[in-house]
């Protein structure tokens, strides 16, 4: 596991995911290592009017642009506020499933480590489709680090 090179801190500009990067952050001073910081924006689903019924117009590649350009801006913004000077720091946008994208990204970048908040879907929800922080702990081929919610219990 030692030494870490690359830490990986998804988020989604959350109060949990915050605390995960500050985790994050120390983690990447304490071992000089690279902090990637991303974030998964969905991909807008296309649906079709049925027959005969008239269609709004709405452009879904023009409001999926829109989508990760505000990302892109918050994730600048992000790591001009909460990361250490002197860090190298990684920003992407990745597009898609959470958890699928952010394994995807680990897997391409050698990442050493994994920091992420455990908070997420909760519920009924949660039964279905399981947390993207629990479907990233059971699939993670690299150490997972899961930072709870501040007063969480």
């Amino acid at each position: 596991m030692l030494p870490i090179k690359n830490i990986l801190c998804p988020t989604d500009f959350s109060d949990p995911s915050y605390e995960a990067l500050k985790v994050a952050d120390e983690l990447a001073v304490h071992f000089g290592a690279t902090l990637h910081v991303v974030n998964v924006v969905p991909l807008v689903p296309i649906v079709e009017a049925p027959i005969g019924v008239e269609s709004a117009s709405f452009n879904v590649a023009s409001y999926q642009q829109e989508l990760e350009g505000q990302a892109q801006k918050s994730l600048k913004s992000l790591t001009e506020q909460k990361i250490s000077r002197g860090i190298t720091a990684v920003t992407e946008v990745l597009i898609g499933n959470a958890a699928g994208e952010v394994m995807r990204y680990a897997g391409e970048n050698a990442v050493d480590m994994i920091v992420i908040a455990t908070h997420g879907l909760s519920g009924w929800r949660r039964f279905i489709s399981g947390s993207t922080t629990e479907q990233i702990v059971r699939q993670a081929s690299c150490p997972v680090l899961t930072i709870r919610k501040p007063g969480a219990k």
